[in-house]
């Protein structure tokens, strides 16, 4: 099981996430990404890696 997390200070709101794990993210009100699901495993946390791998800033991170 490995713990999600966006740093909303290096969150930019370019959703590339919420595309490829919706299950886990979300844009907020603010219009920067927030997650949904603080717990992954699996599936799950294949695509939370791929999203992370795919933010431009870095603001994903995965603690397992």
């Amino acid at each position: 099981m490995a713990k999600v997390k966006v740093n909303k200070d290096k969150c930019i709101g370019c959703a590339a996430c919420t595309i490829i794990a919706p299950e886990v993210f979300e844009l907020g009100e603010d219009g920067k990404s927030r997650v949904k699901v603080e717990e992954v495993t699996g599936e799950l946390l294949e695509k939370v890696k791929q999203a992370k791998e795919t933010c431009p800033t870095g603001a994903i991170e995965i603690e397992e």
